[in-house]
């Protein structure tokens, strides 16, 4: 007799079964349907806007009034600890889903779905198979509608087909990738301060101490700058998911990444490079998104290119580096470009080039640089740590939630 078996979630140990979330949770609901006015300095109601990998930051999170806040509990649209959380619109669907661990009590918007699970299932478990390449294909293909506002419909999780076996299993395969997601989640902590610090210094350097002897230009006078371009969408053969073609970076990439861009979602063959005309942008090139999401900035690690959403910045002069350009765009007030009250979400080439820059002396330029190097240093080294972890984590994640490779207690 076998000890694997064939299912719709592909090859399985013969003791073990296919489910449903339905069969092993207690509560399939989501957050609030209507949105209370904001209230500053009220309880947080968060949504996939304040979600990351592994749980919420709070920094921009909605604040509501306490009776809306109760209201809302009472309807049961509050997580507790131990909830597996599923962005299921918008740009991120099914991209975050996390274990709510955290201490703050919070209400959700609708666009975030809560699944409690019966006692018996490890909500970790859950969390990193739905993660896994083969729960994200049968979701995307399966129950996720929407081509300009992706979603999935709540009632569609319930009949997500799941693995069930023995809790001591569950536990075992959670344990595993949980060690590393903590050495991930303390790298990224890690440069998440290290930027910070170089952030302090870059306004102390040149915000809180500008000489105003320095010059006043227009962007477009320091650096050359270059837009990305999309071959024809309807044409496939451009695009590719192969590592050896040329990455292609979208805005989605720029708010994945840190500082450093390593990863980028979706390649383009050196033929649609070559075919376009689409700029290559070398490495060390700072990059800036400037169209529907405004302000995502980071820094290539290597040749590669980018669509039209996303500008590249080239020095004209030998002083103006990576870091400074970095926190320059890093921490420019786009709205000061709109032309009315309204939020300016994007704005056009041509703004961009006549972005006001004060331009430092070199002595200036050349101690800060200096100065933050080693800082950088590091956070390129942990970000190259943190993808070796994440590929280990993800090659190991399908293997262990399959059941093809055993770990021994």
């Amino acid at each position: 007799m076998s000890n694997w078996k064939e299912t719709e979630i592909g090859r399985i140990p013969s003791h073990w079964r296919v489910g449903t979330i339905d069969e092993i949770a207690a509560v399939v609901t989501d957050g609030a349907h209507s949105s209370p006015k904001q209230f500053i300095g009220g309880r947080y109601m968060a949504s996939v806007k304040d979600m990351t990998y592994d749980k919420f930051v709070f920094t921009d999170c909605k604040t509501i009034r306490e009776d809306d806040f109760q209201k809302l509990k009472k309807q049961g649209c509050s997580p507790q600890k131990g909830d597996i959380l599923i962005s299921k619109d918008g740009e991120k669907c099914l991209d975050l889903i996390f274990v709510y661990n955290q201490v703050d009590d919070i209400v959700l918007l609708s666009s975030i779905a809560i699944v409690r699970l019966k006692d018996g299932f490890n909500p970790y478990f859950y969390r990193y198979f739905l993660l896994s390449y083969v729960a994200q294909t049968i979701m995307y293909k399966w129950f996720r509608s929407g081509s300009a506002i992706p979603r999935v419909v709540l009632r569609d999780f319930k009949k997500v087909p799941v693995p069930i076996m023995d809790k001591r299993e569950q536990d075992e395969i959670a344990n595993k990738i949980q060690k590393l997601d903590q050495k991930i989640t303390l790298l990224r902590e890690q440069n998440k301060t290290l930027e910070e610090l170089a952030q302090t210094l870059f306004k102390r350097w040149f915000v809180e101490n500008e000489n105003p002897e320095w010059e006043l230009k227009s962007l477009s006078e320091i650096v050359n700058i270059k837009i990305g371009r999309t071959p024809p969408r309807k044409e496939e053969q451009w695009f590719s998911r192969s590592k050896e073609d040329v990455k292609w970076v979208s805005i989605k990439d720029l708010g994945k990444s840190g500082v450093y861009i390593l990863k980028t979602s979706e390649f383009l063959t050196q033929e649609a490079v070559d075919k376009y005309k689409i700029p290559l942008i070398q490495e060390n090139t700072v990059l800036l998104s400037f169209k529907m999401t405004l302000g995502r900035v980071g820094i290539a690690t290597e040749t590669m290119v980018s669509n039209e959403a996303i500008a590249q910045f080239v020095p004209k002069r030998k002083e103006i580096t990576p870091e400074f350009l970095y926190f320059y765009l890093k921490t420019f007030k786009y709205q000061k470009l709109g032309s009315t009250s309204s939020i300016v979400t994007s704005i056009n080439s041509g703004m961009i080039k006549d972005m006001p820059v004060t331009v430092p002396d070199k002595d200036s330029l050349s101690h800060f640089s200096i100065a933050v190097k080693t800082i950088f240093d590091k956070i390129k080294s942990n970000t190259k740590e943190i993808q070796s972890l994440t590929q280990l984590r993800d090659t190991l994640l399908p293997k262990l939630i399959s059941g093809e490779l055993r770990v021994i207690s």
